[in-house]
Formats: C-alpha cells, structure tokens, sequence
C-alpha cells in the first residue's frame, strides 16, 4: 500500500522522552510510584505550556505539534485534540534496542482511544547490523503501518536511528561525528529502502541531523521513491546545543521535501533542570521554551528556498 503522505510545514516540540526523564531529569530508577509518575507529568505539562505560548505569541498553529507519551502525558494528549493542535502519540517500549509495542497486542485500542495527528515510532536499525533483529522489528513495524493505513485512521511518523555497528565506528576510528558525515546517511538510505521493500510505509520521516545538503536530497528522493511523492521528512534535533541544531535546521530547510523539525531537549531540557533547582521560576522556564521553539521555527522558516 502507499502511504498517504504530508506535505505541509510542521514544526513539532518532543516530549515522549521517558526512561531518560526519569533517570537523567529526576534520577529515579525502577518502578515509580503515583506520587512520582504524577511530577513527571507536571513537568511535561510545562513543556505543554511553553509550546502554547509560543503558539500565542506568533508561531503558526497550523504548522506547530507537539510528540509526547501516553505513560505521562495523557492529559496533555486529550488536551491537544480538543485545542485542535497536531499532535503525535508514541508507540513504542521506551529505551530499548528493538521496538516493540508500549501496549504490546492492545497497541490499536491505544492509538484509537486518542486518534492522535500522528502515530510515531522511535526505531534503531541499522542495515549493517544483525539481520534477525531486523526482520523482526520490520515484522511488528509493518503491522502498525498496516492498521494505519485503514480508514480515517492516524498518520505514520517514523523516527530512525542508526546507530553504529562496533566495525563501522572502528573504520573512523571511533570518531562518531566522522561516522554520521561520512557513512551513516548511506546508511539510512539503505535502512529505508530495506523497509520500504518489507511493506514498512510512513507518511513522515523523522531523520537525524545532517551536515550535506546533498545528503538531505538523497533522503528525500529516497524516501519519495515508488509514488512515494507526499511523503516527507523533518529534521530530529539529538539534544545536540543551538549552534548544532541550527545548521542542521538550516540546511534541511533548503531542501524541498524536508516540511520541518523535531527539536526537543534543545528546547526544553535546560530551562526545566533551572526550575527544578530553583533558579528560574515555573513562568520563566515557559517563557524560555516557547522563546527556543519560536527561534528554531524562525531559523528553518527562514532558511526556505535557500540555494
């Protein structure tokens, strides 16, 4: 089946972050308690309240999403459906190296119980890597992708990591940031295609940051390839700092294909540690996220049609 594509700018703020929420922004391991879960959640709402502000104060509502989890952002979710934002729902088991679904053989009664903009899965695959494990993530991706392509269902948001494989790094000779400028976009081009032909079919690529314009334009032929022709990508920001984000926003934007971004510890991460220790006030941390959100939204418009 072909996807059914999107083509319109979107400009999300992540904030389906969860293992890393509870460990590096808290410090909590293990099971959590209501007491905790419910904090979690507090925090994301001021994620909420940043983005809506920025909303408020100028950035295009029909352009702007917001990506969060149902283990602790439910509420956030409902309340995005009824103030008629895009919005995408994670699917995914936090923080492991396979995917698998958060819900397990439920994953439908959750996505339908939200009817979210977007259905995202986070997903680490690497075409060098082993070929079993590929097959069954593969496997469980196509039967999500095949339920959403039911009627009136919720579009598909891909998110694709490839992570490197101990040899691959090693022909850098361990230097990651040589790994992503020089092999890991053929490697996500690999990736996606090894997908596309196993029945994998997203409206919505998310892709990691990329130095080369060239290698955006390649994604998106790629990804746009087999009457693939709505399909698009937008650009993930790694928690990689302003400067970094930036270029990266830069030069996606100039490329016809790429609608826009997710860029979300970038946004909030620095602002929530501040008011959590008491630093900035709760007002402070929101004014400061939607100031963030707003600059990348301005930065990747104003990089449009840049030769």
């Amino acid at each position: 089946m072909t996807p059914r594509g999107f083509t319109k700018p979107l400009y999300i703020l992540p904030f389906d972050h969860r293992g890393s929420f509870e460990t590096g922004m808290f410090g909590w391991k293990g099971d959590l308690t209501p007491e905790q879960t419910a904090e979690i959640a507090a925090a994301k709402r001021v994620i909420f309240d940043g983005f809506q502000k920025a909303v408020g104060d100028g950035v295009d509502k029909d352009k702007a999403g917001i990506l969060v989890d149902e283990q602790f952002g439910a509420a956030i979710l409902r309340d995005a459906a009824a103030l008629g934002f895009h919005f995408a729902m994670a699917a995914e088991k936090s923080g492991q190296p396979e995917f698998d679904f958060e819900y397990g053989e439920d994953f439908a009664a959750h996505i339908e119980a939200f009817k979210p903009t977007f259905c995202k899965v986070l997903v680490r695959y690497n075409p060098g890597g082993d070929a079993d494990l590929n097959r069954e993530q593969a496997a469980r991706l196509k039967r999500l992708s095949d339920y959403l392509q039911g009627a009136a269902r919720s579009l598909f948001m891909f998110e694709l990591l490839v992570p490197a494989e101990k040899k691959q790094l090693e022909q850098f000779k361990g230097d990651k940031k040589a790994y992503d400028r020089e092999l890991r976009p053929q490697l996500m081009i690999g990736a996606i295609e090894e997908l596309q032909r196993a029945g994998v079919e997203p409206d919505v690529w998310k892709i990691e940051g990329l130095d080369r314009r060239e290698d955006c334009e390649k994604m998106v032929a790629t990804a746009r390839q087999g009457g693939r022709g709505n399909v698009s990508c937008i650009i993930l920001g790694r928690g990689e700092d302003d400067k970094k984000v930036h270029e990266w926003l830069t030069t996606a934007a100039a490329v016809p294909g790429f609608i826009g971004f997710a860029v979300g510890r970038t946004d909030f991460w620095d602002p929530l540690v501040n008011m959590r220790a008491g630093k900035i006030t709760r007002e402070e941390a929101v004014t400061e996220m939607a100031r963030r959100y707003r600059e990348f939204v301005d930065v990747f418009e104003g990089a449009k049609g840049v030769a």
